[in-house]
């Protein structure tokens, strides 16, 4: 919509003027508004009586009180982006594609790793063994099962899977039950060359066991293979110590007690007492003989074999 403008004549310069502007100088005309707090500016004014903005200077979205509207940024010949522009607009594609490749690289790295013997290790999710994986007796199963040397899963009773197939809930499991999962997976790592794996889940296993009120024999030597796998011997010897106190002849205590003696001439003891107990302890058919029967042929086996 357009309104009439009256010529007038403009008070700084003198130039002839229309508008709320001199066209000339810049110079309010009657009619000119601030744009700081937009009061009518006095004719011939160079600042606003209220606010003090000086007339032409620009508003915050670039217009200035002439009513021209200057450029924010300037731009290159034949209206190009400014050289910065171009230059941050040229290296941005390249640098999302860059980091796209590093990504896919790093997957696959990962996966690479995981699937290397002796570098795969269990996600979060696998904390404790799974229902068909690592229950008990799985190792009697598979070839050279009960044969299989220093089995760590041989033999017992299985936890079983829940409705459906589905993995059991751990929160409902016992310390012995926890404990006796952990062990088996240990065990399972230790066959399987996972060192890594069996490194992170022995400590967990150990304070499974830490915090079953009362360790039997059975439970203390599963407790001992746990430290010997992992290089903990001092757990180990001290496991094998313990039993012998109670039972001087247990024949899986001796076979630990065995190999965690630094001294020769005191392993070959303990092998000699191994050998002359064997039959009269055999013939007790206890629990624990049963689940680590491979672990006590072994162990006869190297102790004839050694004298």
């Amino acid at each position: 919509m357009s309104s009439t403008l009256t010529p007038t004549t403009c008070p700084n310069c003198g130039a002839a003027a229309s508008g709320h502007f001199c066209a000339t100088c810049g110079t309010p005309l009657t009619g000119a508004r601030c744009v700081g707090c937009g009061s009518a500016l006095t004719p011939g004014a160079k600042f606003c009586h209220r606010c003090g903005t000086a007339v032409g200077a620009a508003s915050a979205g670039g217009t200035t009180t002439a009513g021209a509207t200057r450029p924010v940024a300037a731009s290159g010949a034949g209206g190009a982006p400014p050289a910065a522009a171009r230059a941050h607009g040229d290296w941005l594609p390249w640098g999302v594609a860059a980091i796209a490749l590093l990504a896919v690289v790093a997957l696959v790295a990962g996966q690479n790793f995981r699937a290397q013997r002796g570098g795969s290790l269990d996600g979060p999710s696998n904390a404790f063994p799974q229902a068909g994986l690592d229950d008990r007796g799985a190792a009697m199963a598979s070839p050279g099962g009960a044969n299989a040397p220093f089995a760590g899963a041989a033999g017992g009773a299985t936890t079983g899977a829940g409705p459906g197939g589905r993995a059991p809930d751990i929160t409902s499991l016992s310390p012995e039950e926890r404990a006796a999962r952990l062990f088996d997976r240990v065990m399972r790592y230790d066959e399987q060359g996972k060192r890594d794996s069996l490194l992170i889940f022995a400590p967990m296993a150990i304070g499974a066991y830490e915090m079953i009120e009362s360790l039997d024999a059975d439970q203390r030597y599963d407790l001992g293979r746990i430290g010997e796998v992992s290089g903990n011997y001092t757990v180990a010897k001290a496991q094998a110590d313990t039993i012998l106190r109670a039972q001087p002849n247990h024949l899986l205590a001796l076979s630990l007690a065995a190999r965690m003696s630094p001294d020769p001439a005191v392993a070959r003891e303990y092998q000699r007492k191994l050998v002359a107990a064997a039959p009269a302890e055999l013939a007790k058919q206890l629990p624990e003989y049963a689940r680590h029967r491979a672990d006590i042929t072994r162990a006869l086996s190297q102790a004839r074999s050694s004298k």
